[in-house]
């Protein structure tokens, strides 16, 4: 539903934290948080907003509702939403977008979870990978999240994969960033000892797409190779890697990490992991 009706229904009356985004129909978040909710018996509900454009000079007011608890926010208003925000937390500052608002004591603080998110499932690696370097398919939005938490991680050296180099202006404040090209990445990816996905190649419906070429496969080898597509679980990429006898990380953990983040800042709990774990996999491989 957009913010409209979501104003006019009952459920609006009530304690909630809402998803924003567009379009928000296949976020699995409505379906972790609601879990999490349960798991501690709080009273509130989690539901997913299609934020319409049209919508935007109503939102300021929304947001001091009392019964509006906190939100996540997803494309496209991850930077727009600091508009609406009292204080912007570090981390989402220098990442230049925010994905969470934290609401306490009537002040809207805009946080960027996906930086944790995309970090948990590496700390394990950080004694191979400090120092090193890693390559990160993909300029997005995603992507300068990335690479604020691998440079905070240790990581000394960015190869940043893009079809238009020349055209992204939006990273020329790292310096340990460099701008390479689908065509010449591999001659970098002797030095890398983390390669990451960060784009939508492989992600359903288009399963058998990847970033890297059959030809390329060799490159992934003795890598740590992490996509953040989570659906479907095995990508094309993460296949790719096995098949060079890589180390794999899947999307679906960064998606729960970041939630669990978010669920802590509004609640002060731990996210049930492996409950919620276990129900994505078992949505995921219906």
């Amino acid at each position: 539903m957009n913010l409209t009706e979501f104003k006019q229904s009952e459920v609006s009356e009530s304690p909630h934290y809402l998803l924003f985004g567009h379009p928000v129909e296949h976020s699995l978040s409505p379906l972790m948080h609601n879990l999490a909710l349960d798991h501690y018996d709080l009273e509130a509900r989690y539901y997913a907003i299609d934020l319409q454009s049209n919508e935007l000079a109503d939102l300021a007011s929304y947001l001091n509702r009392d019964h509006f608890l906190g939100a996540n926010i997803t494309i496209p208003y991850k930077q727009l939403i600091s508009e609406y925000l009292d204080e912007i937390e570090h981390s989402a500052r220098e990442i230049g977008a925010v994905n969470t608002i934290r609401k306490q004591d009537y002040k809207l603080k805009g946080y960027n979870t996906d930086y944790h998110g995309f970090r948990a499932p590496i700390e394990e690696f950080e004694f191979a990978l400090e120092g090193g370097a890693a390559v990160v398919f993909g300029t997005g939005g995603a992507a300068r999240a990335i690479v604020v938490s691998l440079l905070d991680f240790g990581i000394e050296r960015i190869y940043l994969v893009s079809r238009n180099p020349n055209r992204i202006s939006s990273f020329k404040d790292f310096t340990a960033v460099k701008l390479v090209t689908y065509q010449n990445w591999t001659s970098y990816a002797e030095d890398a000892g983390l390669i990451v996905n960060a784009t939508p190649l492989g992600m359903h419906p288009h399963i058998y797409k990847s970033p890297v070429h059959e030809t390329e496969i060799q490159w992934l080898e003795d890598c740590i190779c992490y996509d953040i597509v989570y659906n479907p679980l095995q990508t094309t990429f993460l296949k790719q890697a096995e098949k060079a006898g890589a180390t794999t990380i899947g999307g679906l953990e960064m998606l729960i990490q970041q939630a669990a983040e978010s669920f802590k800042l509004w609640t002060g709990h731990s996210f049930p992991i492996q409950l919620v774990r276990n129900r994505l996999h078992e949505e995921l491989t219906d």
